[in-house]
């Protein structure tokens, strides 16, 4: 039995709110998709060096999701986003005086930090404010992700081609001060303590039927998502530099990461309702299979139209993989703990992006094209496969219509 509070009115209006602030704080980590190849041309950079600013903005996002999910616990999400978004304009401003890859490697990792709050701490916070819904409002929340990175790739290629890369950071700095600050004022209601109380029986049930202690489950989800996501990045980080060497061009580059994410917000909604009847575990493996599909379809296939085909398939193949974490930390650990427990979790998805990201320019330095990159993301995908399925032979989970 939920408390009132639950998928009520203000739920859903907390959920619109937080999903404008989402789509905006994530902006910067698709911007620096974009302007790779510029910043390879005027550092004059190899293709390994110039992932390093994404590496770390990635690792700065992972840690950023684990931090600043605790210090939400603590302080509330307001607090938390208004800090964020002073750090990420302050490393967009950075980056745009960086006088050498090395600095501009930093100001990235700054940027990752500041970003971190549109991802796992927003999630854990929206958990709070439904239960049987909960599954489409985690989808929804991390959509923004997706949603950002569908919109404003194509918007910054505009400024990019006009007025280069810098003034595409400062228009993001400027945005992101406007933007998230007075919307995250909205968002200043606490969930009532009761509230708390209804949703730590469900989770204590299911963390019995699992029979792993909380801490065992979130290691393993952990190495589960690193496993998935240096698998999902090689079409993600590399989609636009991988257009400009078989000669489409940034900008097809750009589009087709555009359509992927776009793929990705209706498989994060699908996985959403999904996950409301089956759980999150088995949306997880569902999403991981399919991923691991669309995967193999890149290998013979470079032609522009299938490209965008293809890339399309991959959106709508792993967009629902992320969130479904969230939602099987909160069905099995206590929503006391979901800020710190989903950032960690969160962190390991996103450092498995950063690695996959650098392995896969060094696997094209190395060899001159993205084939065996490719490959590399698929043995990693059947790591994570293998961990759910491990995972889906000992639970059991009960109540996961109404998770914890």
């Amino acid at each position: 039995m939920g408390h009132p509070i639950h998928d009520s009115r203000y739920s859903w209006l907390r959920l619109l709110i937080t999903l404008g602030i989402a789509m905006v704080a994530n902006a910067g980590m698709w911007a620096v998709v974009v302007v790779m190849p510029a910043i390879e041309v005027q550092f004059n950079a190899g293709r390994a060096e110039v992932s390093m600013p994404y590496t770390l903005a990635m690792i700065g996002f992972a840690l950023g999701n684990m931090w600043l999910g605790q210090l939400m616990d603590r302080l509330g999400v307001t607090k938390a986003l208004i800090g964020a978004s002073v750090l990420s304009a302050v490393s967009y401003l950075l980056a745009t005086l960086a006088p050498n890859m090395l600095m501009l490697s930093a100001a990235h990792l700054l940027m990752g930090l500041g970003a971190s709050i549109g991802f796992g701490p927003l999630i854990a916070d929206i958990s709070h404010w439904f239960m049987r819904r909960r599954g489409i409002a985690v989808a929804l929340v991390a959509s923004g992700n997706y949603l950002s990175g569908a919109i404003w790739p194509t918007l910054l290629a505009g400024i990019l081609a006009r007025d280069g890369w810098q003034q595409v950071y400062l228009t993001l700095a400027v945005v992101t001060l406007t933007v998230v600050i007075p919307l995250s004022l909205l968002l200043r209601r606490q969930v009532p303590a009761e509230a708390h109380s209804t949703a730590a029986v469900s989770a204590q049930i299911n963390a019995r039927s699992v029979g792993i202690s909380p801490r065992a489950l979130q290691y393993i989800l952990g190495l589960a998502g690193i496993g998935c996501c240096v698998a999902m990045s090689m079409p993600q980080v590399h989609i636009v530099s991988y257009c400009v060497g078989l000669g489409y061009g940034p900008a097809v580059g750009a589009e087709m990461l555009s359509l992927m994410l776009l793929g990705g917000v209706v498989s994060r909604v699908i996985s959403g309702l999904v996950a409301d009847k089956l759980g999150g575990i088995m949306t997880l493996l569902i999403g991981s299979v399919l991923q691991c599909i669309a995967l193999f379809l890149f290998l013979p296939y470079d032609g522009m139209v299938s490209l965008y085909v293809i890339s399309l398939l991959f959106g709508l193949a792993q967009g629902g993989i992320v969130p479904s974490y969230a939602l099987v930390v909160r069905e099995y650990m206590p929503p006391q703990e979901a800020g710190a427990r989903v950032g960690f979790v969160m962190m390991m998805t996103i450092m498995g992006m950063a690695l996959g990201g650098w392995m896969s320019g060094w696997i094209y330095d190395a060899t001159g094209n993205y084939q065996l990159a490719f490959i590399n993301g698929i043995l990693w995908n059947g790591l994570n496969i293998a961990i759910l399925v491990l995972l889906l032979h000992r639970s059991r989970p009960r109540g996961h219509g109404v998770p914890a």
